[in-house]
């Protein structure tokens, strides 16, 4: 899988910026706020997935733009994609392939997917469950494109009973409907809890193989999938689940009501990572909690790659200036194989180590290295 080149539009700060990149590494080299994240958020967005920074749309466009655009060549399975975003200041996102339409935003995953490794992912491990229940979000998405509309649905059923909770008081005829939004959501996340399963077992396997080869010292990596307590077995079929999340949804009503919140559901889902054997969100050292994140993410790399036969393009967005000596070789290394675009402050001297081409970044322009 290759992104050969991509074209903004009044995208971030960039105004007009068209780079054709090379199969291996890219290193995009330049000062702080000149545009360098920006370009990895635009490759990012070419997966459909929401952006990682980006709170609202408007946030993507220049400064008085109608709107933001992004354009694409890719090579994934042996063909050539032309794919074009549009992000209008009001209105929907417009994204076709090849000239067509997508009907949903996950038809971009089919043809470009991308591992996007940034700090704030070098403290996963040590933050809520929020930020790793995001990560399978992530990489679901891109895996499997039935997840993508149930978390969808779900997430939009969720937050309308929320809001009827909230809300009894001024309008208590809206609770009669309250049933109705148990069922939908057991329904949709019987699908989210069974592909989260799946994904966590394979997520464990191949997260404990790199994480031994990045610790050198025989720790061992452990990822638990944890879900609503009533699912027995999180991979048994949907139907089963459903049903387990109806009894537990029913048991929890009175309490919902009286806290007005929703109280259970995949919603409330996480992943307990032990490094040998010992929960790492509150007793890992720093050192720990950053090679277990990297054990993280070229795990899903590697799962991506099973999946379609390719490797998905790796984003490392300015996390070489975070790890010592060895974690920096170690991701260099391991990079390898398929194309990375890394961005930093300056060319060090583990990135002289790479076959690379190098772009300098300045003030929304990007022009070769000399």
């Amino acid at each position: 899988m290759q992104l050969e080149r991509i074209a903004l539009e009044d995208f971030r700060n960039y105004r007009r910026q068209e780079l054709c990149l090379p199969p291996g590494a890219t290193i995009l080299a330049g000062e702080n706020a000149q545009g360098k994240t920006n370009l990895l958020e635009a490759i990012f967005l070419l997966t459909g997935s929401r952006s990682w920074r980006a709170s609202k749309r408007g946030d993507l466009l220049a400064f008085g733009a109608p709107q933001a655009r992004i354009q694409a060549q890719i090579r994934s399975r042996e063909r050539d994609f032309a794919v074009d975003l549009q992000f209008p200041r009001g209105g929907r996102l417009r994204s076709t392939i090849n000239g067509v339409k997508c009907k949903r935003q996950g038809d971009l995953a089919e043809v470009f997917r991308c591992v996007l490794f940034s700090p704030e992912d070098l403290y996963l491990i040590r933050e809520g469950p929020a930020a790793r229940r995001r990560f399978l979000d992530v990489a679901l998405c891109q895996l499997r494109p039935r997840y993508e509309l149930a978390i969808s649905e779900y997430n939009k059923l969720l937050e309308h009973k929320a809001k009827i909770l909230r809300s009894q008081e001024e309008n208590p005829s809206l609770l009669y409907i309250l049933p109705d939004f148990t069922r939908r959501m057991a329904k949709c996340g019987a699908a989210v809890i069974r592909y989260r399963a799946f994904f966590a077992e394979k997520l464990a396997a191949e997260a404990a193989k790199i994480h031994e080869a990045v610790s050198g010292c025989g720790e061992q990596l452990g990822i638990q999938y944890q879900t609503v307590s009533s699912v027995q077995d999180p991979k048994a079929p949907e139907s089963q689940i459903e049903q387990w999340l109806l009894e537990h949804s029913e048991s929890h009503a009175q309490a919902e009501l009286a806290s007005a919140q929703c109280l259970t559901g995949p919603h409330k889902d996480d992943l307990q990572i032990t490094i040998n054997g010992t929960a790492a969100r509150g007793f890992a050292s720093q050192g720990q909690t950053r090679t277990a994140a990297l054990a993280l993410k070229f795990a899903e790399r590697q799962i991506m790659k099973d999946d379609c036969g390719e490797y998905p393009v790796m984003l490392l967005d300015d996390v070489l200036s975070e790890l010592d000596g060895r974690r920096q070789e170690f991701l260099i290394q391991k990079a390898g194989g398929g194309q990375v675009v890394i961005t930093c402050c300056e060319r060090t001297e583990r990135l002289r180590q790479l076959d690379a081409t190098a772009f300098f970044v300045e003030k929304g322009t990007v022009r070769p290295m000399a």
